[in-house]
């Protein structure tokens, strides 16, 4: 009998600061009119000062165990898709496995940008397909305001804090179907922060080439729904949902015209939580669960785009 990674239980947090586009016009060259007609966004959540990726983190996950009615110590496996870790090492995973008291399970971090949630969704469907695991925590889980120039009001105003999870484990019915993961070095330069270890006279806040990342994420996230469909043998038709990185809600109208797929099939989130890289996907995901939009038996698929750059999808049965 087939195995299928199903996901049983979801949870999200946002910080309780909001940021909205009037804030941002007492401190940038900028205007809730300029903002809204370029990206869709209306405001964003701010941590707290000294607040962890790895708390974000584990508010969410607890909600997801809470939502799946598990004891964290039957996990088998923990990864946390990030960008901004709580340290270099030890992973943010491993801190979060400390702060939900579980004791030997495997727990890393993750970084494929925007595209982290769904890459570590597609490599834990493999663990779980070739009976490597049971169960395990997923968890996009980010702090971009801290990697934010608050004086370059074409990033400042795009970006949010905030951490989505979900629990998937083993099951005989549908669930994950398929994912398709890419990447894409040439353009590591259009989306990065270019500081790192070992060199500290670089950038070390988020630097992006918007007009070219725009039309790369167009195509490349239309391309990817389209082999998801055609390894499954799907017409659009057949999708319930459609739940997209929010980046930018231009780009979730332009991938979603070109797909033919009406916006109320899409789960939008971007107006109110900005983009939270990582995290933007399982918090929209958790949100359509809990409103009632997404139900039980119908299909969803998941398409993310991220520095890198990489890109990917999964398709699934909730």
């Amino acid at each position: 009998m087939r195995s299928y990674t199903r996901i049983v239980g979801t949870g999200a947090y946002l910080p309780e600061k909001v940021l909205t586009n009037q804030d941002l016009e007492a401190m940038l060259d900028t205007s809730d009119e300029w903002i809204r007609e370029r990206t869709g966004i209306r405001e964003r959540h701010i941590v707290a000062e000294g607040e962890r990726c790895s708390r974000l983190a584990e508010v969410a996950s607890r909600r997801a165990l809470a939502a799946a009615d598990i004891d964290p110590a039957t996990l088998d496996f923990i990864v946390v898709a990030t960008t901004t870790p709580d340290q270099v090492f030890p992973s943010t995973a491993c801190f979060l496995q400390r702060r939900l008291g579980i004791r030997d399970c495997c727990a890393f971090d993750i970084v494929a940008g925007c595209t982290g949630f769904v890459y570590a969704l597609g490599m834990i469907d493999q663990f779980i397909r070739t009976g490597g695991i049971k169960r395990a925590l997923i968890v996009g889980a980010e702090i971009l305001s801290y990697i934010v120039d608050w004086q370059d009001r074409d990033t400042a105003v795009l970006f949010g804090d905030g951490a989505g999870a979900v629990v998937v484990e083993v099951g005989s019915e549908p669930g994950i179907l398929s994912s398709h993961l890419h990447a894409e070095g040439a353009y590591t330069d259009i989306l990065q922060v270019p500081g790192g270890v070992g060199d500290r006279t670089r950038n070390s806040y988020i630097e992006m080439r918007g007009n070219e990342l725009f039309k790369v994420a167009v195509t490349s996230l239309s391309d990817v729904v389209e082999e998801t469909l055609k390894a499954n043998g799907m017409q659009k038709s057949e999708l319930d949902w459609l739940v997209p990185h929010q980046a930018n809600f231009r780009i979730i109208q332009a991938v979603a015209r070109r797909l033919k797929v009406p916006l109320d099939r899409v789960i939008i989130t971007v107006g109110e939580h900005a983009n939270t890289s990582s995290a933007s996907i399982p918090l929209a995901f958790d949100l359509a669960i809990r409103d009632g939009r997404i139900r039980r038996g119908q299909t969803v698929l998941m398409e993310a785009f991220g520095g890198g750059i990489t890109w990917g999808s999964v398709l699934l049965v909730y």
